[in-house]
């Protein structure tokens, strides 16, 4: 029963189901955690990358990108885009579910929440500022980053025999929450399409009380500026024989 595609998609679904879910705890009126704030929210999706992907490694899927941004870095510094497709298709499946997810959980604290924005905020990223082209340089930035540092982790001057099992997913993790602490103020730090794509989906189809817009306008910026930075770094940790 264990395969890539299905440790991709539940390792996804997990990764948002709790980091979105950390948001709308946080953020949805009459919940307990109501203004818990930034560390709150950034440390769920540290989190819940972490335990994504150990889910993905567990149900068939080794490398755990639960990330196009990763996939596309990795069919660069391998040669090969075979996983491409299957990959990303089952990211964003499991975003999509997990968004789905997200929203039966909370369901009376939708109709208790009457700013839009603020109920968009627990699917998918939106700019602190609105100005296109700073927003555009902090994702591909920050998901470079995120590229760069996961190459330098497995490493052979880092972990020359790899890395000891389990402790990848626990690295990954504390990155993620590093980026949200630091650089994620600014877009709210997507740095990962099947994360924003998927739930940007699923707030426009569902049934979400005084939903408010799902911004398509902007919706290309969590995608095409992470798999850029997914590029970019790529390219340099080919560079430099990472």
């Amino acid at each position: 029963m264990q395969s890539p595609w299905l440790g991709e998609f539940l390792g996804t679904l997990f990764l948002v189901l709790l980091g979105n879910g950390a948001v709308a705890s946080v953020n949805l009126n009459r919940s307990y955690a109501k203004g818990g704030g930034w560390i709150v929210i950034t440390a769920g999706w540290g989190f819940g990358v972490m335990f994504g992907a150990l889910v993905a490694i567990a149900c068939g899927s080794p490398e755990a990108h639960l990330n196009p941004a990763v996939t596309l870095a990795n069919a660069i510094m391998t040669g090969t885009a075979a996983k491409i497709v299957p990959y990303c298709t089952a990211q964003l499946a499991g975003g999509f579910c997990a968004a789905t997810l997200v929203w039966l959980y909370f369901f009376p604290h939708w109709r208790e929440t009457a700013d839009a924005g603020t109920k968009r905020s627990c699917y998918c990223t939106a700019p602190a500022i609105r100005r296109t082209a700073p927003a555009v340089f902090c994702e591909v930035l920050a998901t470079a980053i995120l590229v760069f540092v996961i190459a330098a982790f497995s490493s052979k001057s880092v972990a020359s025999a790899g890395l000891v099992p389990g402790l990848g997913p626990c690295l990954v993790g504390t990155l993620v929450w590093s980026i949200g602490m630091s650089l994620g103020g600014t877009t709210g730090y997507a740095i990962n399409p099947a994360r924003d794509l998927g739930p940007r989906i699923a707030h426009a189809l569902l049934p979400i009380a005084g939903k408010g817009s799902s911004e398509w306008d902007y919706a290309w910026v969590p995608v095409l500026g992470p798999m850029a930075g997914a590029v970019l770094a790529a390219c340099l940790a080919l560079a430099i024989g990472l």
